[in-house]
């Protein structure tokens, strides 16, 4: 027996495994939509792989993640490597990593944007958000009320969840500091009526911008010049709340509302991070300079859990946020940052920025096709390999969540069929009625899987209505 054999997992089954789950694992901090919860053994590329070795085709990829495929030997030989060379360093000492990964990614913002800037480190998405806040409200002398969308969704710690727009987040556990104030985000496909997509831009701009007009709209001061709001929290495309795109003139003209009355523009990009728009941050695309982008997920490929902040020099210079302003024992830990690091480097080697582009428009225009053949698919939209597809009834546009549920059992049954093998899809759920497919493939992800994802769709949109 050589060493791997004698440390490889013990296999148990999945009904014991089930049994135990349900016995011993808090059902809080994971998440138990299908009944059973599904187990998986193995992945590789595109795929996942449960107990009876049957593939699924992974089209959200780990809420998007694992931007570059599951099992990367390029980003997996990284990480071995780390193991071997500097696995562990508390948080408080220096490493090269993390001073390079630092340096690429503000180098890369003084490149777009013309400002000079630091990088701050964190161990997950919602806890940079809260690194946020605490830059924000110390930059802004204490001031703790934000902005946020409608459909926005930015985490749920206690922090995060109350600039997050969804009230079940909260419900339970009351306020930390205040809650946002949720504006309307521009959502094309549920415009008013009469309304162009631009125009409905428009007039969420117009809407945020009469909050400023006079005082009693409650949050300008006109004779001391001041806002009571320190930032408003955006995703350039919302998440969770679907992956929606507004039109390309919203933000732009957003911040300049923004800019005039002194308000902070802090990016999440933790979902659409690291070129699943086809650029490195989603708010590339349109046209306008951030004060703070916060990102995780994907740039360590879900191989670490390592999270942060992009912001400019005044606000989190030493003199202003000093050593200890935030702390985790795991931020920046050598793992993570070598990952990271090379994640940086690969996306710019392999030119990500000119194939996933590509990629989405053909996944796109499959997306169309399928439209045409069902009528219960009222909107398609993306940008790069970040899409959508909403789910409705038979008129095209009344939200139909039951039809989505049952689709996502039948994927995850892994029983559709592929060349008289079984298959199965996985998929995730968002938007505001929780009736919208969020595709977040592989940013690797071939041509012919495009082909094959749409073909189970149709496959799978056709079960499921048979079964109502």
């Amino acid at each position: 027996m050589n060493a791997r054999q004698q440390i490889a997992p013990r296999v148990i089954d999945d009904a014991q495994l089930l049994a135990d789950e349900a016995r011993y694992s808090s059902f809080g901090d994971t998440v138990h939509y299908v009944d059973p919860p599904k187990i998986f053994r193995s992945c590789q590329g595109s795929y996942m792989y449960d107990s009876a070795g049957v593939p699924f085709l992974d089209l959200q990829m780990w809420y998007s993640a694992v931007n570059f495929g599951y099992a990367n030997k390029r980003l997996n030989d990284v990480l071995k490597a780390q193991i071997d060379l500097l696995p562990q360093v508390a948080s408080q000492y220096l490493h090269q990593s993390r001073i390079e990964l630092a340096k690429t990614i503000a180098v890369d913002a003084k490149a777009k944007f013309g400002l000079d800037g630091r990088v701050h480190f964190n161990v997950g998405g919602a806890q940079a958000i809260e690194d946020s806040l605490k830059l924000v409200r110390n930059y802004r002398g204490g001031k703790s009320l934000m902005f946020a969308f409608e459909g926005g969704y930015h985490g749920r710690t206690l922090g995060a969840s109350s600039i997050t727009s969804s009230y079940r987040y909260r419900r339970r556990y009351g306020h930390f500091g205040e809650r946002a104030m949720f504006v309307p985000f521009p959502y094309p496909f549920r415009r008013p009526r009469g309304m162009t997509p631009e125009e409905y831009s428009d007039h969420c701009v117009h809407q945020f911008a009469r909050l400023f007009e006079t005082e009693y709209n409650g949050v300008w001061d006109p004779k001391a010049g001041q806002a009571e709001f320190a930032a408003f929290y955006v995703e350039p495309i919302q998440g969770t709340g679907g992956y929606v795109v507004p039109p390309p003139q919203f933000f732009r003209d957003l911040k300049k509302v923004l800019d005039q009355y002194g308000i902070l523009m802090v990016v999440d990009e933790i979902q659409m991070g690291f070129w699943r728009t086809g650029k490195l941050w989603s708010i590339e695309h349109f046209g306008v300079t951030p004060d703070v982008i916060v990102f995780g997920k994907a740039l360590t490929n879900g191989l670490n859990p390592l999270s942060g902040l992009w912001a400019r020099e005044e606000m989190i210079n030493p003199a202003v946020f000093p050593p200890g302003s935030t702390h985790s024992t795991f931020n920046s830990n050598p793992l993570g940052t070598t990952l990271g690091l090379e994640v940086m480097r690969m996306g710019y080697e392999l030119d990500y920025e000119t194939r996933v582009p590509e990629k989405g428009r053909h996944f796109l225009e499959g997306l169309r096709d399928l439209q045409k053949r069902h009528v219960e698919i009222g909107d398609v939209d993306g940008l790069g390999l970040a899409l959508r597809a909403e789910i409705c009834t038979g008129d095209g546009f009344t939200p139909n969540k039951a039809l989505l549920d049952r689709m996502v059992d039948i994927a995850l049954a892994g029983e559709l069929d592929h060349r008289g093998k079984k298959i199965g899809l996985v998929l995730d759920v968002g938007g505001w009625y929780k009736n919208v497919i969020t595709f977040a493939p592989s940013l690797d992800i071939t041509h012919e899987e495009i082909d094959l994802a749409i073909a189970l769709l149709d496959q799978l949109i056709t079960r499921a209505k048979r079964s109502s």
